[in-house]
């Protein structure tokens, strides 16, 4: 283990992620602790925070990359931050092993208080071919990814003469029916209509966009006569639904479909671009420490957010979000915990904040948490939106404006906020920019054709 001297030694707040959690957690507390004599530290192999909801938009280019992110180096100033992972915890003895970002040797970190702030990752399933062909959309690279794929298959189909091969290069899947996959077909779709009506080459009728989805409705969060309206117009725009569908195999890029109710095949067809957004799962990093894990790999927790075993809770210990069991005191959460989503991530974040100062410096008093979903808001493309806020249904350009609202204002940051929302204007006014940029995964391509030298002409 390499050595942590180069770290502060005074009494640790360790917080283990930078995501939603992470970060309002770190920005309530780092005064606070400072004043007292402590340090808040958080360890992230990222140095932003990603505002996840707005990455079918950033994939869409509604909204630049940058501004769907937050800096930790800018609203974390009196925050210790560490590039790396934490890769165990051994709470017994309050310490953590922390692998760097850049691969360097694993050091052991000590801290006084932990906050399990780690969130999710993609849950996938074991489908031939699904590593090597798919992607997923819980990162802003994936969404840039996207972005630029989407328009780089449309340009080249267009000069493409095998109808085979610009059939496959214009076929666009995603699987997954929730908030996220809806959001990211019609965003795309709504994207790629735009982009095909600048190219004289191609027509609308050449795209086709299919979405699989293995239950038999779409956005259980929504009412069902929403969710009827939400497959009804996505059908309408050309968008194929196939519910009651699971992808069996996408090796080659050849997707196999199967029928769920009698688990028949489906069908199958090429497809240059594959999406996956069928849910997620608790950062399996908990699982190398020594913390009382659920059945679905989430740290247990009680409402006051503290790590909580069969004996009681753990001194020191706190988790919230995606990666924690939280009791949903309301009773409207699935299986009696909150939902992991960004409502519950920000607010069980700032009440844990005033938790662990009330428990550690006499800050307050410890506060159970409790809040009821307020509902869902997803936007379908410009203009376009599903919402279900406080049990009232909205569809169309009132939910898409519901949608814009609620996230504006949720969007971490004032900052933040004004880039995102100066970014609509903009696009309001001139439109959306439908360029794509070339050679991300090789930027010295044009560098190394220049320094190499031009090989000579045979010699005749």
């Amino acid at each position: 283990m390499a050595s942590q001297t180069q770290f502060s030694d005074r009494p640790r707040v360790l917080v283990v992620g930078g995501g939603y959690v992470g970060l309002y957690v770190a920005k309530n507390l780092q005064k606070k602790v400072k004043a007292n004599g402590g340090i808040v530290t958080v360890v992230d192999p990222l140095p932003y925070m990603t505002y996840q909801p707005f990455l079918p938009e950033v994939a869409a280019g509604t909204i630049n990359a940058r501004n769907a992110v937050v800096s930790h180096r800018m609203h974390l100033k009196d925050t210790e931050l560490i590039s790396g992972k934490v890769v165990a915890i051994n709470h017994a003895t309050h310490t953590a092993t922390v692998e760097p970002a850049d691969g360097g040797a694993p050091f052991e970190l000590s801290y006084r208080d932990v906050v399990m702030a780690a969130g999710s990752v993609t849950r996938t399933f074991p489908i031939p071919g699904l590593a090597e062909a798919g992607i997923g959309m819980k990162t802003i690279e994936e969404a840039v990814e996207m972005r630029n794929k989407v328009l780089e298959r449309i340009e080249t189909a267009s000069l493409m003469t095998d109808q085979a091969a610009r059939a496959r290069a214009l076929t666009f899947v995603v699987v997954g029916g929730g908030f996220a996959g809806i959001e990211t077909i019609t965003e795309i779709e709504d994207m790629a209509r735009g982009a095909v009506r600048e190219n004289n080459r191609l027509k609308r009728e050449d795209l086709r966009f299919v979405m699989i989805e293995a239950m038999g409705r779409v956005m259980p969060e929504v009412k069902p006569d929403q969710a009827e309206w939400v497959v009804s117009s996505m059908r309408e725009r050309g968008i194929e639904v196939l519910l009651n569908t699971s992808l069996a195999s996408a090796e080659g890029g050849l997707l196999k479909l199967i029928n769920m109710a009698d688990k028949s095949p489906a069908g199958e067809f090429e497809a240059d671009t594959l999406i996956w957004t069928a849910g997620v799962q608790a950062n399996p990093m908990v699982r190398a420490t020594d913390f009382p894990i659920d059945d679905r790999g989430r740290v247990r927790a009680n409402a006051e957010l503290r790590i909580t075993g069969d004996d009681g809770p753990l001194e020191g210990a706190w988790a919230a979000g995606d990666v924690s069991a939280v009791p949903d005191l309301t009773g409207g959460g699935v299986g009696g915990f909150c939902v992991p989503n960004a409502q519950h991530a920000v607010r069980q974040a700032k009440r844990l904040a005033k938790n662990l100062l009330a428990d550690r410096y006499g800050e307050g008093q410890v506060v159970e948490y409790r809040h009821k979903n307020l509902g869902a808001v997803a936007g379908m493309g410009q203009y376009k939106g599903v919402a279900n806020i406080m049990g009232f249904g909205m569809k169309g350009l009132p939910a898409w404006l519901a949608h814009r609202g609620y996230h504006g204002m949720a969007m971490p940051m004032f900052e933040r906020k004004f880039r995102v929302v100066s970014g609509w204007v903009s696009n309001f006014v001139w439109g959306r920019d439908f360029t794509q940029l070339l050679n991300l995964k090789n930027p010295r391509k044009a560098f190394v054709e220049a320094a190499t030298p031009a090989k000579k002409p045979a010699a005749k």
